[in-house]
């Protein structure tokens, strides 16, 4: 079982997680007594993983990746 986070826009039912629902899979709506604001844009959690990386920290995670490219003649 799956428990998701979404709103009634007035015509259907918007999800605020990704979900993978199939075709005519069976689901439970619970209605809240919580109403989130017409003005205002529903919350897109993933925002909070964007962001720009600082030059000490982009040279040391390429690094890094160079460091795995590297093969090791004698490993398996």
């Amino acid at each position: 079982m799956l428990a998701l986070k979404g709103y009634f826009n007035g015509k259907e039912f918007v999800p605020l997680e990704k979900a993978d629902v199939k075709p005519n899979q069976k689901i439970i709506i619970t209605i809240l007594d919580e109403y989130i604001k017409t003005d205002e844009k529903p919350e897109k959690p993933y925002k909070k993983f964007i962001g720009k990386l600082s030059r000490e920290s982009f040279d040391e995670i390429s690094e890094a990746l160079r460091e795995t490219e590297k093969v090791d003649s004698n490993g398996w």
